[in-house]
């Protein structure tokens, strides 16, 4: 049987991406892309608008187009969780059953959800956050993710589900605008480089947290996918990293590459969130287990950022 792929939330900041390097691997035919609305995304390919809190709606559409993988992504994150709680956790939790009950009733095969850093508090060590430790998240996004980890690890357990997921840190891309997150900062400010030459920073200059520049986050996420699965060990989620760094140290990379770009700091609220969060990752069960590698660093991807943006 082929597999057929549904990217449910797929115009967003990881779906853009994961959705075109799907279609290269499976063909532009077998991988649908969905979202609440219709984006750009529906020129490309397959597309369905989905309201992934409609279970129904979701049912109709996985069997109309013989789906029997699902790429969960559809979430409200950190920052925009917070002025929305109630919301933000029915989607984030709803959405995750939607999928799993499809899942255990053999409808699926297979389901990847990801998780985030959002799920590590103030509790946490923060660095070199390892694999299982305290988790006492202190954003709506966070307790979101830290429930749904255990409702994989459930489903896992108890029905047998093919659920996959992997704790991004803040991702890096040029491809799509951010979408709402504490860590969007490292985004906008390549925008804001080359547009006026100078970025006013939401984040305080000192404030490290653990980031990965998207083509690695893509590798990581189409890995697991295609793991063995004896070998996928952790059924809630694996942590991820690629490198840290802070406002102050991108900032100075850009200067390489733009010597009179300037940076000023005004932290907001969502400094309290980066605060609660890690500074560095121990990823090194993704490697033992399924073999994960990051390939870039923090000057290859200011490099490649400025590089495509430029263009």
């Amino acid at each position: 049987m082929s597999d057929k792929i549904l990217v449910i939330g797929s115009s967003g900041q990881i779906g853009t991406e994961l959705v075109q390097n799907l279609r290269d691997i499976y063909g532009i035919d077998n991988v649908v892309a969905s979202d609440v609305k219709v984006t750009e995304q529906a020129k490309e390919g397959p597309f369905e608008v989905i309201d992934v809190m409609n279970a129904q709606g979701l049912l109709e559409i996985v069997k109309r187009h013989k789906i029997n993988q699902i790429y969960l992504l559809a979430a409200l994150l950190s920052a925009t969780a917070e002025k929305m709680p109630k919301f933000g956790w029915d989607l984030n939790m709803q959405g995750l059953f939607n999928v799993l009950d499809l899942a255990k009733e053999k409808i699926i095969q297979k389901i990847y959800w990801p998780s985030s850093i959002a799920v590590f508090g103030p509790n946490t060590p923060s660095i070199n956050t390892p694999q299982f430790t305290i988790m006492e998240p202190s954003t709506v996004y966070g307790i979101s993710k830290q429930a749904g980890e255990r409702w994989c690890e459930y489903y896992y357990n108890k029905y047998g589900v093919d659920v996959r997921s992997l704790r991004y840190p803040g991702l890096i891309g040029w491809k799509s605008a951010p979408g709402g997150g504490t860590t969007d900062y490292a985004v906008h400010i390549f925008h804001e480089a080359l547009k006026s030459g100078s970025y006013e920073c939401f984040l305080s200059e000192n404030t490290t947290l653990p980031m990965m520049y998207m083509p690695d986050a893509i590798k990581a996420t189409i890995g697991i996918m295609h793991a063995d699965s004896q070998k996928v060990k952790i059924r809630s989620s694996y942590n991820l990293s690629g490198f840290s760094f802070s406002p102050k140290e991108i900032a100075l990379e850009i200067k390489k590459h733009i010597p009179n770009f300037s940076i000023s700091y005004k932290p907001d609220s969502r400094q309290q969130i980066a605060d609660s969060w890690p500074k560095s990752i121990d990823s090194s069960e993704a490697g033992k287990d399924w073999g994960w590698k990051p390939e870039y660093d923090l000057t290859g991807m200011t490099n490649d950022m400025l590089k495509n943006l430029k263009k």
